[in-house]
């Protein structure tokens, strides 16, 4: 049964979901990467669809831009369609002097300005973690394929633009890798509904150094992470 933002019907979706930004991008994966697609929700154009990867089904749908549209998304998804497990797919801007643009970055934890996951403790901190057994199947697809995974601790901003001085020297000198919008959204859904998540970041820009990609090598880049992403979907029980 559809629900106010997802037009699918119960079985439309994979056990596995990949959730990228953008709606587009979601259409693009589901060309390219998956076999058998059809196309299962398209509700204020939030594109998804479900296929196969090999012989793993897997969906992948647009989660939009920042924790509350995220949240949503996830939310239904995992109590609505019985989706046991979400793979978010992105871009993130470095900030750790160890992070290179076009790094793989797996979100173990995700710290926040939102005050969303207080919320869900009655105003105690929540360690917005990944799931581990997620986290370490998408750790051996990326060093499978070649690449050297930075595994750690991100931060998920409310603001894009984000007025506070010496934001970024903070968040740098607490160990934070990159910055993006999503992940602790993620997390505090997939905990608070008993399922199971993971980021899978490529760094298009360093917010400290201002190194940043050109087209060519963000299009490198998003083969290497989704090639990383669904060999992590289909070796994950």
């Amino acid at each position: 049964m559809a629900t106010p933002h997802i037009s699918a019907e119960p079985g439309d979706f994979a056990d596995t979901v990949l959730m990228p930004g953008d709606p587009l991008r979601a259409k693009v994966i589901a060309d390219n990467y998956l076999d058998d697609v059809r196309e299962v929700t398209n509700t204020r154009n939030m594109l998804g669809y479900t296929g196969r990867y090999g012989d793993t089904p897997v969906s992948v749908m647009g989660s939009g831009m920042g924790i509350p549209s995220m949240s949503i998304y996830a939310f239904e998804l995992y109590t609505q369609y019985e989706v046991e497990k979400i793979i978010r797919v992105g871009t993130c801007g470095g900030i750790s002097p160890a992070v290179k643009v076009r790094d793989i970055i797996v979100a173990m934890g995700a710290s926040t300005d939102s005050s969303v996951n207080r919320t869900r403790l009655d105003g105690d901190d929540f360690a917005a973690i990944a799931d581990y057994g997620l986290l370490e199947a998408t750790v051996n697809a990326a060093r499978a394929a070649g690449a050297t995974p930075r595994v750690g601790n991100v931060f998920s901003s409310e603001l894009f633009y984000n007025p506070r001085a010496n934001f970024f020297d903070t968040l740098k000198a607490h160990g934070i890798l990159a910055v993006e919008m999503e992940a602790a959204g993620l997390y505090g859904v997939a905990a608070e509904t008993g399922k199971r998540a993971v980021s899978v970041l490529t760094v298009s820009d360093h917010v400290v150094t201002g190194a940043s990609t050109s087209a060519d090598e963000r299009q490198n880049s998003f083969q290497e992470m989704m090639q990383v992403a669904l060999e992590a979907a289909a070796h994950t029980n």
